[in-house]
Parts: structure tokens; C-alpha cells; sequence
């Protein structure tokens, strides 16, 4: 059961690059969509998919995308899986993929470092693999489909700085570290504090995904640090509500140019933190396109099963195919989201109908 307060997904949001693609197919052999016209014997077969984890409303989203794509693009998909976080949940979820018949196989591995037996199982297989969200530190993959996350923290210690005026304190909660996207994230927003705001004191809270972690170690940190002017929360599907809810506990939600304020700065883009912009309650997010990690999670699965060989370089839909030690990574967009741009027709979630 979905925990996320949205409808049915868009189809046309869906449905509308992929038809592009398939158009180009007849004309250009793919060249549009910055694919090689090698081919293989045409592919097809089965394709399993494991959902990451049914915690978070970013992934709720995603879930619904997926759901609804594997319909519109009449994918041969096997019963959707939820590792729920767990690698061996997803090493189980996978074998049983494998024993179904799978010829391909979509998955998020949240530890990034874990699943290199796995993919070199898939390998050994001949079972291309498409990684979504997360880039597998080891092990062959056909396609990563990942926005750049060094990129958020850039993004969030560049907005915090800049609203801070360059001193303050801030608290970062950060993602997993055993994730690629949590160093990421991580290593990217620590290296643009040092070197363009030194002035701005960074409490580095590891909170391992969970938005209980962030909220008891934020309230440790604002017992010790009442002065405390900024938050960077890098996954705002698990951490918006319960920080909002000690805030407004406290006494400190406070909108933009009032004394007090804290300028809080997000990582995902869903509906939820995009109406808190709306709110005043939060400042800023940056868009982590749910809809275009499952468009091209499934686009690339039917590429590797028609035996197609990736490119580098730009894409037909605004993004970057780069090399990587174990394969290839299509590098989408993701907008940073303010007040200016919240209602932008765009965004993902601004696309998504929502229940009454």
C-alpha cells in the first residue's frame, strides 16, 4: 500500500520521450536518442524490478512511475519486489528474478559497496542490468540512470552560503555513506563549505536514510547550538516531515525574513517539500526527476534486451551519457526548486494529481 498522497500517475508524462525514441528508431536507427545502431537479435524477455524501499515518498512516487510505465510500455515485467532497504532482501529478490527467467533486471541498491557479487552473478548470466538512483561502487552494469548528486550538494552549500551571507551554523543530515549518493552528496557540500564559505560551521549529522536519526540528532544539535541558522536535509521523501515537526515544536518554523528564520534547503522535489516552499516553511529544494529514473530505468532495459550498445555524450532529453569504470551513467537533470520556479508545470511534482 502506498503511503504517498498522490493519484495515478500522468501516462502522457510517461509516455511522451520514449515515443519520441521509438519514432527516431524507424528513421535513424536510434541516432537521435544517442544510441549506436548496433543491434543485437531484436531482444525481448522478462524484466525484474526491485523497488528499493516503501519508506519514502520520493520512492512511493517512483513505485507509481514504474507501475504505470511498465503498462503504457507494455513491458514483460515479473512481480514487482521491494527490498525495503535490506541488501539481502535484494540479493534474494534478484535470485528469484533469475529463477523466473529474467533477461534483465532493474534495482536501486541503497549500499552501494554490497552488491558486486551480485552484478558479477548477473554478468556471469549474460543479464544486463540497469542500476537506478545509485552507481554500484563494483560490478559491470548496462546503465546507471542517476542525476549528477555531487551536483546537490553543490547546489545546497552554494544556496545556503549565499543566504547566510556566508556565516552561520549549519546542520547537514546526511544520506548513508555506505550509499554512493550519501558521499556524494556528502563529500561534494563539505568541499564547497571549505573552500567558499569558511566562515559557516557545519554540524555533519550521519542519519543512515532514517528521518527519526535526523530529528533526534537536530534536536541535540539546536540544544547545543540555539544560534543555529541552516539545514541541508539530503533526502526531503524522509526527512521533511519529522524536521518540520520539531521545528514547529519549538517554536522555530519562522517564514523567510523573519528573525529566527533557519533557511532549510532539500533534496527530491516532491509534492511535499514543494508545497512547504510554497508555505515558507522550507526555502529550496532540487528536483530529483522520479519520473525520468523510471522512464529511462525501463527505456534502458528494453535497450539492453534489443542488444544495443550506449554512447556517450548529449542526449535527446537534456542529459549526459558518461563512461564509467563498470559501464555507463545517463546523468539527468535535477532543477534546484525556489520560491521563483515552485509552481513550474515541469517539475515531476507538479505533474502528479493528488487525492482529494
Amino acid at each position: 500500500m502506498l503511503r504517498h498522497p498522490v493519484g495515478r500517475s500522468p501516462r502522457t508524462v510517461l509516455r511522451t520521450s520514449a515515443a519520441a525514441c521509438a519514432a527516431l528508431l524507424a528513421v535513424t536507427a536510434l541516432a537521435g536518442c544517442n544510441r549506436d545502431s548496433e543491434s543485437g537479435d531484436g531482444g525481448g524477455g522478462k524484466v525484474g524490478i526491485d523497488l528499493p524501499r516503501s519508506d519514502s515518498d520520493f520512492w512511493n512516487s517512483y513505485q507509481q512511475y514504474i507501475e504505470s510505465g511498465v503498462k503504457d510500455e507494455e513491458i514483460d515485467a515479473l512481480s514487482l519486489t521491494n527490498s525495503q532497504n535490506d541488501i539481502g532482501k535484494l540479493v534474494s529478490n534478484v535470485q528469484a528474478f533469475t529463477d523466473q527467467g529474467a533477461k534483465a533486471v532493474v534495482m536501486a541498491p541503497q549500499d552501494t559497496g554490497a552488491i558486486a557479487e551480485t552484478l558479477a552473478e548477473l554478468n556471469e548470466k549474460k543479464i544486463p542490468v540497469v542500476s537506478v538512483d545509485t552507481r554500484p561502487d563494483k560490478g559491470d552494469v548496462y546503465m546507471v540512470v542517476r542525476a549528477d548528486n555531487r551536483a546537490y550538494g553543490q547546489k545546497a552549500c552554494e544556496y545556503l552560503g549565499e543566504q547566510l551571507g556566508g556565516k552561520g551554523k549549519v546542520a547537514e543530515f546526511q544520506g548513508d555513506l555506505s550509499s554512493i549518493n550519501g558521499r556524494d552528496r556528502s563529500e561534494a557540500f563539505k568541499s564547497c563549505m571549505d573552500e567558499k564559505f569558511p566562515d559557516i560551521e557545519v554540524f555533519e549529522l550521519a542519519t543512515e536514510w532514517k528521518g527519526e536519526v535526523a530529528s533526534a540528532k537536530l534536536q541535540s544539535t539546536l540544544a547545543a547550538h540555539p544560534d543555529l541558522n541552516g539545514i541541508y536535509m539530503q533526502a526531503g521523501g524522509v526527512f521533511l516531515q519529522p524536521t518540520l515537526a520539531l521545528l514547529e515544536q519549538k517554536k522555530l518554523l519562522k517564514p523567510a525574513g523573519e528573525k529566527g528564520h533557519i533557511t532549510i534547503i532539500s533534496n527530491d522535489g516532491i509534492p511535499e517539500e514543494l508545497d512547504a516552499i510554497r508555505e515558507g516553511k522550507i526555502d529550496a529544494t532540487v528536483s530529483q526527476p522520479a519520473d525520468l529514473y523510471a522512464k529511462y530505468a525501463l527505456y534502458y532495459a528494453k535497450e539492453a534486451l534489443a542488444g544495443k550498445t550506449p554512447k556517450e555524450g548529449p542526449t535527446d532529453h537534456d542529459s549526459n551519457i558518461i563512461k564509467i569504470p563498470n559501464g555507463y551513467e545517463d546523468q539527468l537533470p535535477a532543477p534546484l526548486v525556489t520560491k521563483e520556479n515552485v509552481d513550474d508545470k515541469a517539475l515531476w511534482a507538479n505533474q502528479l494529481e493528488k487525492k482529494s
